[in-house]
């Protein structure tokens, strides 16, 4: 690494890294510039995701003054924040609840209402899928709910558990965009998703749905998932399929990506360079068990030398059936196999957060190890590997004190990594 740090500063810097990613995915630094010019009748903005509030709250602050401007902005408990124009709601995340569903089946019914003079303005960021619950007709919310927390436990990756909650859904998959008819309809969004699919960021309410319903009841049988009778009725009945790419529902929609993971991550590459680091980025898009993925990393890690690894995405964690499980997101879980990988290996520390301030469904972002982590952790009792066969990582970092914990960020570009190799 042409410029080194002292072992007791790694640690900082690294976190000093993660605060600059998130400062990089800022909606207050981008979101104006995307905004449309008032439309000739009334806007009406809805915002989903655990960005919901601070894009709402950019928007506000760009808009005409006399423009019409009012809507609902929909985010994770926590993670609101005050608007004059928007209402702001807050609901439960990763699985809804019933302010989600009051929240989201008003939505629905004020999207209705618009003429072909209005503009919906839709603000869409990660978590949306859990945020707007409006289950289709003949599926209880609790039904969905079950759905939901299977599918988290399932290990599949984000794309296919939005597969199945689009075609259970009466407001995700195209279907706020068919509500919204006749009036024009312009979709601003933030990228959670390793590869930036439009129709899988909150389960694409306003994009044609390429996924089709038999994609949905294969997923569900890869899983090994047990369906309610009301979702295995309705999924049977013929009648749940997606609008598709040409409906008459996107004649007057548009799509706009306004931040992406690799639009952090290029930011943070170019930043560290200039602190003088030798960099190595392995890209925004990496999914796969979160364990499996720290081993291909610590490989790395330890034929490498003087460099600065960095790479996001999105992981995943899978929980067996009847399987002790303690607590810990994805992060947590990488760094816990990380660290083991490793096997106290001088000179490498690493960090794992999400930019979103929550770590899977804990109050933590991520965590750091050191070199020492293995041996603190023996130390103090605790017992790396099974703690990582059981899937209670937040419980490890914790008790060594290492958890990065920073509040809601108010965005959400999917997950930060940096290896420190010395």
């Amino acid at each position: 690494m042409s410029q080194s740090l002292k072992d007791s500063e790694v640690s900082k810097y690294l976190n000093s890294l993660f605060s600059r990613a998130i400062a990089a995915a800022d909606p207050a630094q981008y979101l104006a510039q995307h905004l449309p010019k008032p439309p000739r009748g009334r806007t009406l903005l809805v915002a989903a995701g655990k960005a919901a509030a601070s894009m709402a709250r950019a928007t506000e602050l760009a808009w005409p003054a006399g423009a019409p401007l009012s809507g609902t902005a929909l985010t994770r408990y926590g993670h609101g924040m005050a608007c004059e124009r928007i209402e702001v709601i807050e609901a439960a995340h990763p699985v809804p609840d019933n302010r989600g569903h009051e929240a989201a089946q008003s939505l629905i019914k004020q999207v209705q209402e618009l003429d072909v003079d209005d503009l919906l303005l839709c603000l869409i960021s990660g978590g949306g899928s859990a945020l707007l619950a409006l289950p289709a007709d003949g599926i209880s919310l609790d039904d969905k709910k079950a759905i939901n927390r299977a599918l988290l436990m399932s290990g599949a990756p984000i794309g296919e558990m939005n597969t199945v909650r689009k075609h259970l859904s009466a407001i995700k998959g195209g279907r706020l965009a068919q509500a919204a008819a006749p009036a024009k309809i312009l979709t601003l969004a933030i990228s959670d998703v390793p590869f930036d699919d439009p129709s899988t960021i909150a389960s694409g309410p306003t994009v044609p749905d390429p996924t089709s319903v038999a994609d949905a009841v294969e997923l569900l049988k890869r899983y090994d998932i047990e369906l309610p009778e009301s979702i295995r009725a309705h999924l049977e009945g013929g009648t749940c399929e997606t609008p598709k790419p040409g409906d008459p529902a996107f004649d007057r929609s548009e799509f706009m990506m306004v931040s992406r993971p690799a639009d952090m991550l290029d930011a943070m590459v170019m930043s560290c360079r200039a602190d003088g680091h030798e960099v190595v980025s392995l890209g925004a898009d990496i999914e796969g068990e979160a364990s499996e993925v720290a081993f291909e990393h610590a490989a790395m890690a330890l034929v490498g030398k003087n460099q600065l690894i960095l790479s996001g995405g999105e992981t995943t964690v899978t929980v067996e059936q009847d399987q002790p499980c303690g607590r810990g997101g994805r992060n947590c879980e990488y760094l816990l196999a990380l660290a083991i990988a490793l096997n106290s290996a001088p000179g490498i520390y690493a960090l794992a957060a999400d930019t979103d301030g929550i770590d899977g469904s804990e109050d933590n972002a991520g965590a750091v190890i050191t070199p020492d982590t293995l041996s603190r952790a023996k130390a103090a009792g605790l017992d790396a590997k099974a703690m990582l066969d059981v899937h209670d990582a937040y419980t490890f970092f914790e008790k060594l004190g290492d958890l990065i914990v920073t509040g809601p960020t108010r965005t959400n570009v999917n997950d930060f990594r940096a290896i420190w190799v010395s």
